[in-house]
């Protein structure tokens, strides 16, 4: 996906990165790297290092040989634009430059490995309250993890989230779409903040408040050894699930499908589905289509 033809200021640095980085679109500036450190990395708090690159291949990998290399926990990496992106079952994925928010966490989590499944739900109730109270934008989530704003009536996704286990470390990604215009779009079921009508739509004060908003509930859950109940996460993410009391086609691995309504959340954060027999099936791993409500007749 190539980008709309823009001014192009020569000779003018990037403020936002540690090298030159001349603006190829006006509506969108680099992020400041400089006044991010600043802002986040405070004694005793859970950041310990922020970096924003330009571009590169997928931040999950970058971060992922950093902690293979020992690197500490708190550790974030942001680009600006990401060549290879991935999304969950191995999806590719591309953005133009500066449209968004694209980043991974450097996690090492003290918690009992079965609760470790959390971690992507924590991060998606985290980003959806941050989106809807900074940018005024109502952000629900659809099970398991990818956030979704209502454009012209219709569900579409704003972004998503992928997490992966490393060693004893986590790391996690997010892509978040911030301007995408709708002629920008990959597929007509994505949207961006803007396109929802967002307040704000400057990518460093939703990244300072994000990660401020992140690092308070992951400090909780932790205290709570991951509980997702004594935590609250249980329950907020529920109050914002999209999915929840939607009739639901889940494709499964193995090309099975399951279809039924889904009820609820099981302490693992599974979705647990009801069937048109009245059984109830738990769902750990899956792709969640809702399925609209076939109209009356009379």
């Amino acid at each position: 996906m190539t980008e709309p033809d823009r001014p192009r200021r020569s000779g003018l640095r990037g403020f936002g990165h540690d090298g030159p980085s001349p603006w190829t679109d006006l509506d969108r500036p680099p992020l400041d790297a400089a006044t991010l450190r600043r802002d986040l990395l405070v004694a005793g708090g859970l950041w310990t290092a922020l970096d924003v690159v330009e571009e590169t291949g997928s931040t999950n990998n970058d971060l992922t040989a950093r902690a293979k290399a020992g690197a500490a926990e708190g550790a974030v990496l942001i680009a600006e634009r990401q060549s290879a992106g991935r999304g969950r079952l191995d999806r590719r994925w591309s953005a133009p430059a500066r449209s968004g928010l694209f980043l991974s966490l450097l996690l090492r989590p003290t918690v009992p490995r079965e609760r470790l499944g959390w971690l992507p739900i924590l991060i998606g109730v985290s980003t959806a309250a941050t989106v809807s109270r900074v940018a005024g934008v109502e952000v629900g989530l659809k099970w398991p993890n990818d956030l979704q704003v209502e454009v012209a009536g219709e569900e579409r996704k704003l972004g998503g989230i992928l997490t992966e286990l490393t060693g004893e470390a986590v790391v996690a990604g997010l892509g978040l779409n911030v301007t995408l215009r709708e002629s920008e779009l990959p597929v007509p079921t994505a949207a961006s903040l803007a396109l929802a009508g967002a307040e704000v739509t400057d990518r460093g004060t939703l990244l300072r408040s994000l990660l401020r908003e992140f690092a308070e509930l992951y400090g909780e859950w932790q205290a709570a050894a991951g509980d997702p109940q004594a935590s609250g996460l249980l329950p907020a993410y529920t109050a914002r699930c999209s999915t929840l009391g939607r009739q639901v086609l889940v494709q499964l691995p193995g090309e099975r499908e399951l279809r039924g309504e889904a009820v609820a959340l099981d302490t693992d954060g599974r979705l647990v589905v009801r069937t048109p027999d009245g059984g109830r099936q738990a769902v750990g791993a899956g792709d969640v289509v809702h399925v609209r409500p076939e109209p009356r007749t009379s």
